[in-house]
């Protein structure tokens, strides 16, 4: 008679060198930092192969998930509403959320403002008269009206191709209000979308499997082409931003979690992954379908989130308003270093209220933050010689802001869902209680 294993058999142990997608990120980030040094030691030629077929790599990761945030905020928005079935429930949430943004992003603009006048990083630097020529060329800022029209789009597949998405966000809800005026007719519609999300996350599942090498390659190029170097004259701004924007998360996002009774270490292991994919790529949208994902986990319910996160993207961005508070001050001190000008506190204060209004209008517009900074310095005559000295390590700043603008996004879809008595804190204990849940969580995903 052959042998018959026991059923009581010890289960085969498990293999330690299985990595979760946090870790492999997370190790994709320290090898792409030290490749990205090691860039910097070879021979302009070498490095220049190297910087190419690094930015493909990036560029290839960024690409695909681009490609899936149209189809996600689309299905997911129109899911999350439509199956409600209340078209005063989607006005409600749209009006809580705005009133949470705009106290957040507020907060942002004070913590800035207090940080840069006590640190004084702009003191002692001065700026190159003639650097800022180029500013002719650059794009402006939308206005407050321009910002409301170019909500509403001609064309969702124009929207769509352009990945706009406050755009995509706008078309979806009235989208949504339709599927729900249409009764049983909209039912099909309806089933569609929730299929379509579903394959869409998926589909992202798929796409992440190949994050660790596109955040490694994202992070090589940035330190082969920043260096240690660009940190020399800039470093107290570099880590006056840094500080200001931990202390901001601690203290405010801090205060928030604990008003909100939001469980802490559940949120940190459900949003840590979309926060190293922002800070890797100082791209927002490479974490944007993660983020959908894991907030759904996490107990938002869909509907939510669909809506949330997408608005957030335009008017929640607390680590870009905050570096506009403490950058626009920077140019004044070193405008004041340079030419004497002493710009006092009423006219700094007056300065970030010009920003919170400009910095609602920047969904669209490439590199938005700094196009910001040059409009609001323009505005105050201060020297806009000042935004350019600061793009030497605009590189490093981005990622830092990108990273808390995600986070905070991630926190206002739970703020709101408590807001509506619909936050499930026990689906949040099941699957990011535990280190092994959130692993378990992220491995299913």
């Amino acid at each position: 008679m052959p042998f018959q294993p026991s059923k009581s058999a010890a289960p085969p142990a498990k293999r330690c060198c299985c990595l979760s997608l946090t870790q492999q990120i997370l190790l994709g980030l320290v090898l792409g930092c030290i490749l990205g040094w090691w860039m910097g030691e070879i021979s302009p030629e070498a490095k220049a192969t190297w910087d190419t077929w690094l930015k493909v790599v990036r560029d290839i990761f960024l690409h695909l998930i681009k490609a899936m945030i149209a189809p996600l905020i689309f299905a997911s928005v129109v899911q999350g509403i439509a199956g409600t079935g209340d078209m005063k429930k989607v006005g409600r949430i749209g009006f809580k959320a705005l009133i949470y943004f705009e106290i957040i992003t507020t907060l942002a603009l004070a913590v800035g403002l207090l940080a840069v006048n006590i640190v004084k990083p702009g003191a002692g630097v001065t700026a190159a008269a003639g650097s800022g020529s180029g500013t002719a060329s650059l794009a402006k800022p939308l206005s407050a009206a321009e910002t409301v029209l170019h909500t509403f789009p001609t064309s969702l597949i124009d929207a769509m191709a352009r990945n706009d998405v406050l755009q995509i966000v706008a078309f979806s809800v009235l989208f949504a209000m339709a599927v729900i005026a249409a009764g049983q007719t909209g039912k099909p519609v309806l089933e569609f979308c929730g299929s379509l999300t579903q394959v869409m996350f998926k589909f992202a599942g798929i796409i992440m499997k190949f994050a660790p090498f596109g955040v490694g390659a994202a992070i090589a190029v940035t330190v082969g082409h920043q260096g240690l170097g660009s940190l020399k004259t800039l470093g107290l701004l570099v880590i006056t931003l840094y500080g200001t924007l931990v202390v901001f998360m601690v203290v405010v996002f801090g205060a928030v979690i604990w008003i909100a009774r939001i469980p802490l270490k559940p949120f940190i292991r459900a949003v840590r992954e979309p926060f190293i994919l922002a800070f890797t790529t100082a791209n927002s949208e490479a974490a944007l379908p993660k983020a959908f994902d894991l907030m759904e986990r996490f107990g938002v319910p869909r509907g939510i989130v669909g809506f949330v996160l997408p608005a957030g993207y335009s008017f929640n961005l607390d680590g870009s308003t905050l570096y506009l508070a403490l950058a626009s001050v920077f140019v004044a001190q070193v405008a004041e270093t340079t030419t004497g000008v002493h710009f006092g506190l009423g006219q700094q204060i007056m300065m970030v209220l010009t920003l919170m209004l400009t910095s609602k209008g920047v969904a669209a517009v490439p590199r938005a933050s700094f196009l910001v900074l040059v409009a609001a310095l323009q505005s105050f005559n201060l020297p806009v010689e000042g935004a350019f000295l600061i793009l030497g390590v605009d590189a490093l700043l981005d990622m830092a802001r990108t990273s808390v603008n995600v986070t905070g996004n991630c926190l206002a879809s739970v703020v709101v869902a408590r807001w509506e008595n619909e936050f499930d804190e026990s689906k949040a204990l099941a699957n990011f209680g535990t280190v092994e849940a959130a692993e378990k969580s992220e491995e299913s995903s």
